[in-house]
């Protein structure tokens, strides 16, 4: 399974992804953040996939370029002054579980933060229906970007993320809460970058309000076995739905 390396900003724990060898699995591996200006990469936003990422996606370049790690970056979306206001912190509790009506996604959730090395915990390969909340960020339903992370696949088949790229803008994605309260948000886009241009910026930088990101694996696998992209879905918050009782 990959290692990835995390790193510590003055704002919190924002992970940099470092993939490392693996021994030929198909399972998430996400991108390298150097010590230097990466190269700056043009994303690909996918208007819809049928099959495989980066195998029968109809894409096109997405407006701009990924900011370089370490960038300020828009916070929210346009018009996100008028979005729906986050709901008071009583309101929402850590995930248990993820639910993507669209691609039949009903998925235990599990915590994951910084193994002592200081790589980051993602599922077990033993467990692809399970997917992991980075537990160093927002929870969902509260300001900023709260990620999840999933296996495309693994070497016995499918995983729980592997119908992402099939995903289109307006999806509905909930996430129900330990207190039984349910957060909602809707698919603004997806997105695939190579894993040495990374999005560090995009995905972990500061928003105006709550957001979601989803993130797999894409692109082809390459010789040492790993995929050359990643998929990453931005999703914005539409509301909570309180636990009842």
């Amino acid at each position: 399974m990959p290692a990835h390396r995390a790193d510590r900003s003055r704002r919190g724990r924002r992970p940099s992804w470092a993939p490392a060898a693996a021994g030929g699995s198909l399972s998430l591996v996400l991108a390298a953040l150097v010590l230097v200006p990466a190269p700056r990469h043009d994303p690909v936003r996918i208007e819809f996939a049928g099959g495989a990422p980066g195998a029968s996606a109809t894409a096109g370049p997405a407006p701009g370029t990924a900011p370089p790690p370490g960038a300020p970056v828009p916070s929210g979306t346009p018009g996100a002054d008028l979005a729906p206001a986050a709901p008071a912190g009583g309101a929402v509790s850590p995930p248990a579980r993820l639910l993507i009506p669209r691609i039949g996604v009903d998925a235990p959730v599990e915590s994951g933060g910084l193994n002592p090395d200081g790589t980051v915990e993602v599922p077990p390969a033993d467990r692809p229906g399970q997917v992991d909340w980075y537990r160093e960020g927002p929870v969902p339903g509260r300001p900023g970007p709260a990620v999840i992370l999933g296996h495309y696949d693994t070497r016995k088949g499918p995983a729980v993320f592997h119908r992402l790229p099939q995903l289109r803008p307006g999806d509905r994605i909930d996430v129900r809460g330990r207190n039984g309260g349910t957060v909602n948000f809707k698919v603004r886009e997806l997105q695939q970058f190579p894993k040495s241009g990374f999005p560090t910026a995009t995905v972990y930088g500061d928003t105006a309000g709550p957001e979601l990101r989803l993130i797999t694996c894409g692109g082809r696998v390459g010789a040492d076995g790993h995929y050359s992209d990643n998929i990453i879905v931005l999703a914005d918050y539409v509301g909570t739905t309180p636990p009842t009782g």
